[in-house]
């Protein structure tokens, strides 16, 4: 290297050290290499995120260690993670320090690489974060029940011996291990150390108990052989836990990022774990050899399900044509469903109908019984008996099967289900094309143009499905409320025209609040001893204080930031059958001022230029929840939006869980930095199918919890004077009852502006 290379490089690390701003002699004497470390698997913007990083970490007043072992260990994880890791570690981190457990800082950082070894992915590391944090607030403080005094005595040697464990067990088995350690030991520190320091033998024996099955992290290199020799198939195998997602246990799928796996398999059925790697692996890699795509608008849920399965079965019976003992295996984890249970009543068949067509290709020997059954699985033999057919055509079969099989008792709400899983096969998420409207304006676009003829349901879209929360069980119902969504029919637009003008009065009042709150494009911000220009009034002060012996004030300066609102507003009625009822102390009905309030709102929020959504709903059983589009993010407050709020119509129920979820699924993808959903209703949420009073209540709170979790903040406007009794279980302190209901359009648009102002 010659002299001039030197230099600059030295040059370069001067500036680099400058940036970090350290004073320990320790870290400056590896910075060079470390940073050299950096340099050579980061990109410029992720070294610049690596220094600032460690930057926090030696101004956290806790020496040298933490920022040493930041800056020896942080490169590598981030190279095995993305760089987006490093301010993970820093939240992480902060999170220790704010909440009494600076001590476990270290430990955290000096075992985090081999952590992600162990874990492979981002998802796995988020969650095993959380896991840290749920430990830590559940045994920091527990000596003499002080909470906010005393560090967790046990998080330190638990983060010595994570790598350890990570390496015996899941992620699941780990969060297993800790709940047993914390449950019996969580009023015994001492006796909790030596258990999360596997000193003890419960500790050794619990977690001997949950290191069972194949993990995928002891074969991974096993198996990338085996998709590369047998399949010319190479891609990422990115493991998944199946212990954090309460919703629906994954299954295996591809997509453009890797091919997703289990982290653990069992042995089941006398088939060993690697085995059952083995197996949806190779069903995978047939899928990616020979299946296509296919544009399915147009098909019902159950062709589609019955397609999945035959093509499934496809690409199965072409694996076996091309390696013969994958039969064997497929076989041994394919279910043999009881075709006696053809004759059950009472329940939908489908999936056993279609278990038996599966199991009918895979084995020569099963007799499936059923002449339809026979039928078409001798047109597929057909089919493919002349080569490798295609996609489209076993679909054809298979919705030729769905013409000539399918039964009224389909449609029943009760499913049989019994052995008739295929677990090694994939979700199929691949095989789709769906050509429709992908945003909201489309959607209205699409629904504006349906004939005046057509009954309310051909206006809509398809039912949207939403899980939905049983607090009895504390698990959510998959699927479980459907959800109608159209365009709001339209009456005389000149009737809100008239409301508006009745309250003239009103909006000038509120006029001259909302041009207060305009956004301006420049803010001056004074008394700066930083700042883009010079003060001068506090520039004289300054001079003259010093002139006359005073000490000067040295916030001379004066900066400027640019002063703007970026919100988006979700405004959503509950527009069911008591909003009818007349207000107390008035002539008009609950529905007639919620008309008027909204009104308002929507003419003060228009002069605010914030984007707004307003939509109404009711239901009538979980079945049908009804959600009317009023007014679209980007329509502007015209006549054609005042028209759709002048046909307001109440009726039915109120299932406000199932509305805030589908609010909030358009909601949540507004380019917006703060998202508010205003929810104005006059009672509590209930429906005629719920007899337990408390159901549709905590599943609208669980829906809170859900929107908070994407960023969407919800607030409650009541307007029922018992509300205190429940409306606090839902929405904590983020609500308003309105006892005066008559008053109900001064206070919409003046709460509004309290809130976002």
């Amino acid at each position: 290297m010659t002299a001039v290379e030197t230099a600059v490089i030295s040059e370069a690390m001067q500036a680099y050290w400058e940036k970090l701003d350290s004073n320990f002699p320790q870290v400056q004497d590896v910075f060079e290499e470390c940073m050299k470390e950096a340099m050579a698997s980061l990109t410029a913007e992720g070294v610049d995120t690596y220094l600032e990083c460690a930057g926090f970490l030696g101004r956290m007043g806790r020496g040298p260690e933490p920022i040493l072992i930041y800056l020896e260990e942080a490169p590598g994880v981030a190279a095995l993670m993305g760089e987006d890791v490093l301010t993970g570690i820093r939240d992480f981190v902060l999170h220790l320090s704010t909440h009494t457990n600076a001590p476990a800082i270290a430990p955290f950082l000096q075992s985090l690489a081999a952590v992600c070894r162990n874990l492979k992915t981002r998802e796995l590391l988020d969650h095993y974060f959380d896991l840290l944090k749920e430990f830590a607030e559940r045994t920091t403080g527990s000596v003499h029940g002080h909470h906010t005094t005393f560090p967790s005595p046990s998080l330190p040697v638990l983060l010595e011996q994570a790598p350890r464990i990570l390496s015996l067990v899941t992620l699941e088995g780990m969060r297993n291990w800790i709940n047993y350690g914390v449950k019996y030991y969580i009023t015994h520190p001492e006796r909790q150390k030596d258990f999360f320091s596997l000193q003890s033998a419960d500790s050794n024996a619990v977690l001997q108990r949950e290191r069972h099955g194949t993990l995928f992290v002891d074969h991974e290199r096993k198996l990338d052989k085996y998709m590369r020799s047998l399949w010319n198939d190479h891609d990422y195998l990115v493991p998944y836990s199946l212990a954090f997602d309460e919703l629906r246990k994954p299954v295996p799928y591809f997509d453009g990022l890797g091919i997703r796996i289990p982290d653990v398999y069992d042995d089941r059925g006398g088939i060993r774990g690697i085995d059952r790697y083995r197996a949806a692996l190779a069903h995978m890699a047939a899928h990616r050899r020979w299946s296509q795509q296919m544009i399915v608008d147009n098909w019902s849920p159950f062709q589609r399900v019955a397609v999945e399965t035959f093509e499934d079965s496809r690409v199965d019976y072409l694996a076996i044509r091309r390696y013969p003992g994958l039969r064997k295996l497929f076989l041994a984890l394919h279910p043999a469903p009881n075709k006696d249970d053809l004759k059950l009543e009472g329940l939908s068949l489908i999936n056993l109908r279609l278990a038996i067509v599966s199991r009918a290709i895979l084995d020569p020997d099963y007799e499936c019984g059923n002449a339809d059954i026979r039928e078409f699985v001798e047109r597929f033999f057909e089919v493919m008996k002349d080569g490798e057919a295609s996609s489209m055509d076993v679909a054809m079969i298979a919705l030729s099967f769905i013409a000539r099989t399918r039964m009224q008792e389909d449609t029943l709400p009760k499913v049989y289900f019994h052995n008739t899983e295929v677990d090694y096969r994939d979700d199929n998420r691949h095989l789709w094309i769906y050509i429709e409207p992908g945003d909201e304006e489309e959607m209205f676009e699409h629904l504006d143009q349906k004939s005046q003829g057509e009954d309310e349901e051909e206006q809509g879209l398809p039912p949207r499905h939403y899980h939905e929360w049983d607090y009895q069980s504390q698990h959510y119902r998959p699927d479980w409320v459907s959800v109608y969504e159209a365009l709001h029919a339209k009456a005389d637009a000149g009737d809100i025209d008239r409301l508006l003008e009745k309250h003239s009065a009103l909006a000038k009042r509120l006029k001259r609040i909302l041009d207060m709150l305009k956004p301006q494009d420049k803010v001056r911000i004074r008394f700066q001893e930083e700042g883009s220009e010079l003060d001068l009034d506090v520039a004289l002060r300054s001079l003259i204080d010093f002139k006359s012996g005073s000490s000067p004030d040295p916030r001379i300066n004066m900066s400027h930031v640019t002063c703007g609102r970026n919100l988006a507003v979700s405004l959503v009625l509950d527009l069911s059958q008591s909003l009818n009822e007349k207000a107390a102390g008035c002539d008009q009905t609950i529905l007639e001022l919620s008309q008027e309030a909204v009104s308002l709102l929507a003419w003060a929020i228009e002069q605010l230029g914030d984007p707004l959504s307003i939509s109404g709903f009711h239901s009538n059983t979980r079945h049908d929840v009804r959600y009317y589009h009023i007014k679209g993010f980007s329509e502007p407050w015209n006549d054609e939006v005042k028209a759709r709020l002048a046909a307001m119509e109440a009726g039915y129920s109120t299932r406000m869980g199932a509305a805030m979820r589908h609010a909030g699924h358009y909601l949540k993808n507004q380019k917006a930095d703060k998202k508010l959903m205003l929810i104005l209703t006059d009672g509590e949420p209930a429906d005629i199918d719920t007899d337990d009073d408390r159901m549709l209540i905590e599943d609208a709170k669980r829906a809170v919890k859900e929107l908070d979790q994407d960023g969407i903040y919800t607030y409650c406007i009541n307007l029922d004077p018992k509300a205190d009794e429940y409306v606090s279980d839902i929405f904590n302190s983020q609500y308003s009852v309105i006892d005066h209901v008559d008053r109900l359009p001064e206070k919409l648009p003046e709460l509004f502006i309290s809130l976002t102002k």
